[in-house]
């Protein structure tokens, strides 16, 4: 039998963004966008209820192709208001569009928006060795100081524990228990 993360042994959608994509270490800009939307727009929510929305949100935010997003009028935020296929919370729809217009901001700053995020690791992934689910952390002083740019930047529902998840799934951090049979193989991607 294989040993996976605990929370990915419930559902059948998280068990296949466990052993495919979660901690993986990202640097397609559009991908690593797509992350800290889906991040944003969990707060208050489960990740399950993320993931069963994630192919509504790529149709609704065009893949997650940053210029397009970031065009995005009022009145295409309105139409988005009555798409049951996301959540529907206009903050966080607004969010998404703002965001978008800061990356393009990083970008240009800093020549891709995979270059500004993995400052905040060095650019190699951080590798944890946690044997209990109650040792990972839900914020780290590298998500204190992610958050605290992003904010300064302009994005939106970026608080430090947003950024942490978002530094697993992005795979700036593996906080793949030493059990997890995803541990070592992520760990040599990070290498």
């Amino acid at each position: 039998m294989v040993k996976r993360c605990v929370w990915a042994e419930k559902h059948e959608i998280e068990t296949v963004y466990h052993d495919s994509e979660w901690g993986v270490p990202e640097h397609d800009d559009a991908k690593l966008f797509e992350l800290l939307c889906l991040e944003g727009a969990q707060a208050g929510l489960s990740w399950l209820t993320i993931l069963q929305k994630r192919e509504g949100y790529r149709k609704a935010f065009a893949n997650f192709e940053i210029a397009k997003v970031a065009r995005y009028s009022d009145k295409k935020r309105e139409k988005l208001l009555q798409d049951a296929s996301i959540v529907r919370h206009r903050q966080k729809i607004n969010a998404v569009v703002e965001n978008a217009k800061s990356v393009l901001k990083v970008q240009k700053e800093f020549g891709s928006f995979d270059n500004y995020i993995w400052r905040f690791v060095d650019g190699v992934p951080k590798q944890n060795d946690w044997r209990d689910r109650k040792q990972v952390p839900s914020s780290t002083t590298e998500s204190d100081a992610l958050s605290r740019d992003l904010k300064k930047r302009g994005f939106k529902f970026v608080g430090s524990t947003t950024c942490y998840a978002f530094m697993q799934a992005a795979g700036l951090v593996n906080d793949h228990l030493t059990s997890c049979f995803r541990h070592k193989p992520v760990k040599k991607l990070g290498a």
